[in-house]
């Protein structure tokens, strides 16, 4: 099983990280949104596992009309610098990632009272379609926000923004795996996923928060800029570790190990991207909130 992971992750990173790159904004956008309608169809699995394409189409559905009301081309009012940072994003924008910020707070009302708060959505397939929505559409949009960033000046450097936070993720899950084994003894959430530690969490928030710092000191940013940054990326990898923890309780709820078995070895894509749905759209608000 560590092989065909080993494997499938040698052949992922390289096709994310071109797909970040050498896309276009517009293919770019094509990408995500496969990932938004794979994503999707796993999702419907803890709804009802008979109803996944159907559940897909309606959730493709609403991203298209979102598509109306924040139209790529007008994703940004204006040219932005780095002391302003995401000052020129469209109101429309802020409100849909903001709507993904809230949701991840009642989610995590959610984990910290589960199974208790399962009774209040189990048999309630619209609220988890909801959930879904809220999960999955801010996401989306976090994606192409960061990716489509000063790309007027820069086609790349929105890429290279987008690669840091999904790498402050990656560093946490790697120093809360590594940080649990050696020193976890208190569970962090044993009713949801009883593998994870608050030693292991506090040690991927450290590595982050070392990734971050190095990062903003290595580029000169202005101390506002740094400071802001910092405190994203600090909120954005607890976010990571909400949104990991959310799934794990829809899995468990759904009597499901895995969301898929798309990648082998992994399980399926909201099993790989689960962290990374609640920590973009919390980066893109807390630093449009602070910058």
């Amino acid at each position: 099983m560590l092989k065909l992971r080993i494997i499938t992750a040698l052949c992922l990173v390289p096709l994310v990280l071109a797909a970040m790159f050498l896309l276009p904004l517009t293919y770019f956008s094509l990408f995500a949104g496969g990932v938004f309608l794979l994503a999707a169809r796993e999702w419907g699995n803890f709804i009802d596992p008979q109803k996944t394409s159907v559940f897909m189409v309606s959730l493709a559905l609403i991203l298209i009309g979102s598509m109306a009301f924040i139209p790529q081309s007008q994703l940004w009012l204006g040219s932005t610098g780095e002391e302003s940072l995401l000052s020129g994003l469209q109101a429309s924008a802020v409100w849909v990632l903001g709507a993904g910020s809230i949701w991840w707070l009642l989610a995590l009302g959610l984990v910290l009272t589960f199974p208790r708060s399962a009774g209040f959505w189990r048999e309630q397939p619209g609220l988890k379609a909801l959930f879904a929505m809220l999960t999955l559409v801010p996401f989306y949009w976090a994606l192409l926000v960061l990716r489509s960033y000063q790309y007027d000046q820069d086609a790349h450097y929105g890429a290279w923004l987008l690669l840091f936070v999904m790498s402050l993720v990656w560093v946490a899950d790697t120093g809360a795996y590594f940080a649990g084994k050696a020193f976890g003894k208190h569970k962090l959430c044993p009713n949801v996923s009883p593998g994870k530690t608050i030693e292991g969490m506090v040690g991927g928030v450290v590595a982050a928060s070392v990734l971050a710092l190095i990062v903003t000191q290595s580029m000169a940013l202005p101390m506002h800029t740094s400071v802001v940054l910092l405190v994203a990326s600090i909120v954005s990898v607890f976010a990571s570790v909400l949104g990991d923890l959310a799934e794990s309780m829809f899995k468990r709820e759904a009597g499901l190990k895995d969301s898929g078995n798309i990648l082998p070895g992994h399980g399926g894509i909201m099993d790989r991207i689960d962290s990374l749905t609640a920590a973009l759209p919390v980066f893109v608000v807390v630093v449009w909130l602070l910058g």
